[in-house]
Formats: structure tokens, sequence, C-alpha cells
């Protein structure tokens, strides 16, 4: 008997056997992979020039290509974009990593994440239609308070 890992050569030999592995219990292919998300992040600190504020945050939204809109002050910012991930556990991670991900890259100020509001498009879409919630962001960009 010869032991040898998955997929593996057997001697003498160069071509590798492929192996499959199989699809968990809860996998339908009807489900969907992923869904989009609204995320409103919010992030506030010590106070910071305007200037440097307003150039990081269009940084990000360089680096972000997704950044709807970011509304700023000295010591507060509103970030708010789309995001696809498979569920709404998985956006929020994705948004929590956000701010520390691109901290060094677009020079953001150092301030803490003090709110998160993680919704699908359905829910967004509805609030809107009732005159609840921000209205869609237009313009797009980076603006002031």
């Amino acid at each position: 008997m010869r032991r040898a890992r998955p997929g593996a050569a057997a001697r003498g030999t160069t071509e590798r056997a492929l192996t499959s592995v199989g699809a968990g219990a809860d996998f339908t292919p009807d489900r969907p992979v992923s869904k989009l998300w609204h995320i409103t992040l919010s992030v506030s600190g010590a106070e910071a020039p305007l200037k440097e504020v307003r150039r990081a945050l269009e940084q990000l939204a360089h680096d972000h290509p997704f950044l709807l809109t970011s509304r700023y002050a000295n010591d507060h910012a509103e970030i708010r974009y789309w995001e696809e991930a498979r569920d709404l556990h998985d956006a929020a991670a994705v948004a929590l990593r956000l701010w520390g991900e691109h901290r060094q890259s677009a020079k953001l100020p150092p301030w803490e994440i003090v709110g998160l509001e993680v919704i699908d498009r359905e829910t967004y879409h509805q609030r809107i239609a009732e005159g609840y919630g921000p209205p869609p962001a237009a313009p797009v960009g980076v603006h002031p308070y």
C-alpha cells in the first residue's frame, strides 16, 4: 500500500491526478453567492485640519472605488458606499476593516469607528421610497457637512 497526498503523481509519472472536494451540505446551486449591502460608516476623533481630512477621504475614494459619498468635519466623518458580500456578517466585517486597512495608504486621521449601519438593497430602496433615511448619494464625492 502506497501513501501519498491526494492529487500527487504516482511514482515514475510526471502527471498529477486531480481530486475534487464535495460541496458542503448547505450548498444549493440556486442560492445567490452575494448581494449588495448599503454601508454607512461613522468615524470620529481628535480635530484634524479640514484640508487633510478632505484629501484623505478623496484618496480613500480613489482606493475604494465603490465609495458613494463622504461627509466630513474636522473631528468626524460619515462614509456611505455599496459592498458586495454573501451576507450581513461578511458585509459588516469588511466595513469594520475599511478605515483601519486604509489608514496608512490614504493617510486617514487616527479616528475610531463610532457607528455602522448595514442594510440590504431592498431595505435601502424601501426607506428611500417611504421618505426615511438619507436621500440617495448625490452628488457623489467628498463634501463638508
